[in-house]
């Protein structure tokens, strides 16, 4: 699929016969949920991990292309999308979604991180809401919140919403994304439940460092902070320490293309760990979610290392 869609989009970009690149699923249960990390994982265990690194290295290429395409880039998005599916459609021009679909980010139970661009351009969304935030970026990506489509629009994740998902394909290929989203596109009724709690976020996320957020958390809203203790209670503890860190790199990097390569380096040392190899078998492989991460706690995680993938 990623060799399919990138050499698609490097096609169609230079073909001036085409003026819009419209990327869509033929699934009705989503857009994409990535699936990528059972096969890392396989591989990794039968020795292959060159060709992981091969394999992730073309994914965040095509990453980067779709960020740098000079024509609309459409994603239409119903059900979930997750990980690498957000990594084909968050960094385009339009993020068009049915309020049947929800995203997430959900590597800390897996022992990864938050790859494929998201922690760079989650950072610099403006949705309805009309800032960009770190922050919430940050809350969104390392808790695997679950965004649906009244959070997706005001976030920033989502630049429009629609009724359905075939309706609005047939009326870009009939009359151009602008005119179709024009007339087929509006605001949910239902308020953004992110906009309930933003100033929670805010204060508590918006700290450089794991140790200042959790610090934060502790003389945070009560609610808010055992809903978020309960978002983490299964995450991999350096994942989340080796994420927070890649979103302050990326915050102080602009080029996409420069970010993902910090990604790549740090994908090479988070896939070196058993961490991921464990989180993957307990989460998506024998599905017992009963993943024995070393080590167990964020005080643990070796920075140095992280640091280290992240300086390339």
């Amino acid at each position: 699929m990623i060799e399919i869609i990138g050499q698609a989009v490097r096609t169609w970009e230079n073909d001036d016969a085409i003026d819009q690149i419209v990327i869509y699923s033929t699934n009705p249960k989503a857009f994409c949920a990535g699936g990528d990390v059972r096969y890392a994982r396989d591989n990794i265990l039968n020795g292959n991990a060159e060709l992981v690194d091969d394999f992730f290295r073309s994914e965040y290429t095509v990453n980067g292309e779709l960020a740098q395409c000079t024509k609309p880039v459409v994603a239409i998005i119903n059900g979930v999308v997750m990980g690498g599916g957000l990594g084909i459609s968050l960094h385009g021009s339009h993020r068009v979604v049915t309020e049947n679909a929800f995203a997430s980010m959900p590597e800390m139970a897996i022992g990864y991180f938050t790859d494929v661009g998201v922690a760079h351009t989650a950072q610099r969304m403006v949705g309805t809401r009309g800032q960009a935030s770190e922050a919430l970026a940050k809350y969104w990506a390392i808790t695997g919140y679950r965004m649906y489509a009244a959070d997706m629009l005001w976030s920033g994740l989502a630049t429009h919403v629609v009724k359905d998902a075939d309706e609005i394909l047939e009326a870009i290929i009939a009359d151009g994304v602008d005119a179709a989203l024009d007339k087929h596109s509006y605001v949910p009724e239902e308020p953004a439940p992110l906009a309930d709690i933003i100033e929670h976020i805010e204060s508590t996320f918006n700290h450089a460092t794991w140790p200042e957020i959790q610090e934060a958390l502790k003389s945070a809203d009560k609610d808010f902070a055992q809903s978020t203790a309960g978002y983490l209670a299964a995450a991999c503890p350096t994942s989340v320490v080796a994420s927070n860190e890649l979103f302050e790199s990326h915050a102080k990097e602009d080029d996409i293309v420069e970010a993902l390569k910090r990604e790549e380096s740090l994908g090479r040392y988070i896939r070196s760990r058993e961490d991921f190899v464990e989180g993957v078998r307990a989460v998506l492989i024998e599905k017992t979610k009963d993943a024995a991460f070393s080590p167990a706690d964020t005080a643990s995680v070796d920075l140095a290392g992280i640091h280290k993938a992240l300086e390339l």
